[in-house]
């Protein structure tokens, strides 16, 4: 936005300049002519300011909606994810077994309590002064099932891998890997993949974001492959899932 406020100032003072040196030198006979396509210059570019102006206004509003769709995903992904390792120690390597694992795995339902004992051996060194210890002990009550717990009725994590909006037909990509023994996660999505639709100047001004307020780089992902990690590179305005 703010080239193209450099570029309508640049244009206003372009103008200015040409007028005075219309005024100045060319012969007044001359003037009506150069006046008339003067202004159908100024009009034209008047009219490619504003274009310029709006077709980055409506990217933008574009881009938002299709990111939030797009991060809802990676959402699910994470969550399916973590209760993955959660039930059994490690991440899922692809969608196919990430699938199948929301469908027939169970959650083990745990309680813990605590309970005071007689300590033995600290009851022999203080001559038999009794002597009492807390242990913690963690009760199974039952399971439940993963994709009850994870998503109710709804059936949206068996297209979890499916990118949703911008190219027809793409997925997310989805590594697993582990950080000196600790599991770690990746998924992400070209940003160029989820606007493949819009201008290139403006995709490629997009991958090239740093901002606090924008989804930076350029991908949208969540996890990482290089440190234990499990957030995704987003600002929290979009998505209500966090």
């Amino acid at each position: 936005m703010l080239k193209i406020i450099i570029g309508i100032v640049v244009v206003i003072l372009l103008t200015i300049a040409i007028v005075w040196l219309i005024d100045k030198y060319v012969p007044r006979k001359l003037k009506p002519v150069i006046n008339i396509l003067l202004w159908i210059g100024i009009i034209l570019l008047g009219y490619l300011t504003f274009m310029s102006v709006y077709e980055e206004i409506e990217f933008n509003k574009i881009k938002e909606d299709r990111y939030k769709v797009v991060i809802d995903k990676l959402v699910d992904i994470r969550d399916a994810q973590l209760a993955h390792k959660t039930v059994t120690g490690k991440y899922a390597n692809n969608f196919e077994n990430l699938v199948r694992f929301i469908d027939t795995a169970e959650f083990t339902i745990t309680q813990r309590r605590d309970t005071t004992v007689l300590d033995v051996e600290a009851t022999k060194r203080y001559g038999g002064v009794e002597t009492m210890k807390t242990l913690i002990l963690i009760d199974t009550l039952g399971t439940s099932s993963v994709k009850d717990s994870l998503f109710g009725s709804d059936a949206r994590y068996k297209t979890m891998m499916n990118v949703p909006v911008g190219e027809v037909g793409a997925k997310f990509q989805m590594k697993t890997g582990d950080i000196e023994g600790i599991p770690v996660f990746e998924a992400k999505v070209d940003k160029k993949v989820i606007l493949s639709d819009q201008p290139n100047n403006l995709v490629r001004n997009e991958e090239q974001v740093q901002s606090v307020d924008g989804v930076n780089g350029p991908v949208v992902k969540v996890g990482s492959l290089d440190e234990v990690n499990t957030n995704g590179n987003w600002p929290k305005n979009y998505t209500n899932k966090e």
